[in-house]
């Protein structure tokens, strides 16, 4: 266990590290190649040289953020660090012979498999050394962060057996600090650990190095400390409060301001406007350019739909978007232009408790039932992703009606955009039960990135290629 912004620093640096290491496996593998005595001579020109090896050094990073390689190097397991690497190199290699293909460069095929077994090696050598190496850096020339708990409950007994834990990572606990003036001769966890008063703490800040002190004590405590917050704030020692008012409470938390005002905020869905902010921009280009794209095939589509039964070629729908705002949605029409009068005579066919989901609708028309099959009929939404409405992934849309039956714990599912495709998709789409869909809805919002974002959009293309899973 570490401090968040450590967290994020060791990520940086395992994700630099990757793209010196597949620059270092590309350099080996031409040189291992040129050296082979095969029958064709080997080489690149400069520019596709650097072509190739700015691209595997890339690709090799997004591998690693595509299948959370930089989240699980803390644990250490080398069963997982060899497992990891493997697969980041399958999938980098893979996309890198992609690439050259599609540039028609021809690139040597013992050259690939030499990139591929390079790049393994030096990963699984690298993260296999990484933690130690940083224990000897962190002993032998790192500086200790001595740290302080004021509190002696609970919540300052689990806090200080996290602190125990992050020793490796440079963090020592000192002791802990009584909230009033009777305080115990000790304190004991893994080791026993001195007690101070509470009025000897600003001359402890004095006398010894202290970088943080956590105060875990009781919400109500915490006016009563004021001074002592004061009197670390005027010695530049940094402090910080254990937030577990609501312990069961899930929500990520996180200090924002309103002017002057300081809130501490609760987020039980994604937050990070920078990271909110490029998921809109990719929305808007990818949509805008399927949209181009796509023109003239919407275009017969629409015309066949109109030729082939009664009705308009578009249906239309109000649909729940972000927190629960409305929108009309929009697909080709895949069902008779009565579909909706005709739900109350079929709601005893459905296989979803909530939703509305019938095997073999009835109201399917023979053109619609293949748009249906392989998602066709949902290329309109691309228009309400460009506006707005909807983002290429996320969950999936649900009508008023449905919304109006979620269980309390259902309902988060809005506090995400939704998408024109998620991650129950990959897994069944229609033939999965109704809590599977709002499980997996949740899992995708609790585990929300961009990488996985990329992951899902590339998984549905052959999901929807061979119509799997919807009726």
């Amino acid at each position: 266990m570490v401090f968040s912004r450590h967290r994020r620093k060791a990520r940086f640096i395992y994700g630099l590290s990757d793209i010196v290491l597949a620059a270092l496996a590309f350099e080996l593998a031409y040189l291992t190649r040129q050296a082979l005595p095969l029958e064709r001579i080997f080489y690149f020109t400069l520019p596709v040289k650097a072509l190739l090896l700015g691209f595997a050094a890339l690709v090799w990073l997004l591998a690693g953020l595509w299948l959370g390689v930089y989240d699980k190097l803390e644990s250490g397991r080398p069963g997982a660090i060899l497992r990891d690497a493997f697969q980041q190199s399958a999938v980098a290699t893979a996309a890198v012979i992609l690439f050259q293909y599609l540039l028609r460069l021809d690139v040597s095929r013992p050259f690939l498999a030499l990139l591929a077994g390079y790049s393994c090696l030096l990963l699984c050598l690298f993260r296999l050394a990484a933690g130690r190496l940083a224990g000897l850096l962190r002993r032998e020339f790192g500086v200790p962060h001595y740290v302080l708990v004021v509190g002696l409950g609970e919540g300052a007994r689990r806090l200080g057996e996290a602190l125990e834990q992050a020793a490796r990572y440079g963090v020592r606990l000192l002791g802990f600090v009584a909230e009033g003036e009777q305080a115990p001769a000790g304190f004991r966890l893994s080791r026993e650990y001195p007690v101070y008063r509470l009025s000897e703490l600003p001359g402890l800040l004095r006398r010894q190095v202290v970088d943080d002190v956590v105060f875990a004590v009781e919400p109500a405590r915490l006016s009563g400390l004021e001074n002592i917050l004061l009197e670390c704030d005027q010695q530049g020692v940094r402090t910080r409060i254990l937030a577990d008012f609501f312990p069961h409470v899930n929500s990520e938390m996180y200090l924002e301001r309103l002017g002057s005002f300081p809130l501490l905020t609760f987020a039980a869905a994604p937050h990070d406007e920078i990271r909110l902010m490029i998921k809109r921009a990719i929305d808007v280009v990818v949509a805008a350019s399927a949209l181009i794209i796509l023109a003239p095939f919407m275009l017969a589509v629409a015309l066949l739909v109109r030729l082939t039964s009664p009705g308009p070629a578009i249906f239309r729908q109000v649909r729940c978007g972000l927190n629960g705002r409305r929108f009309v949605c929009y697909k080709f029409r895949s069902m008779c232009a009565n579909a909706e009068q005709l739900k109350p005579q079929l709601a005893h066919l459905s296989r979803k408790d909530v939703a509305f989901k019938i095997p073999n609708d009835p109201r399917l028309t023979p053109l619609g039932r293949w748009l249906r099959k392989f998602s066709i009929d949902e290329w309109p939404q691309l228009w309400n992703v460009l506006k707005g409405d909807m983002s290429l992934v996320g969950p999936r849309p649900a009508v008023p009606e449905e919304v109006e039956k979620y269980q309390l714990w259902q309902r988060r599912r809005l506090r995400m955009r939704p998408g024109m495709t998620c991650l129950w998709a990959l897994q069944g789409r229609d033939h999965l039960d109704f809590d599977t869909w709002m499980r997996k809805d949740l899992e995708y919002i609790d585990n929300w990135s961009l990488a996985l974002d990329l992951k899902i959009m590339l998984l549905t293309i052959p999901h929807v290629l061979m119509g799997k899973g919807a009726y």
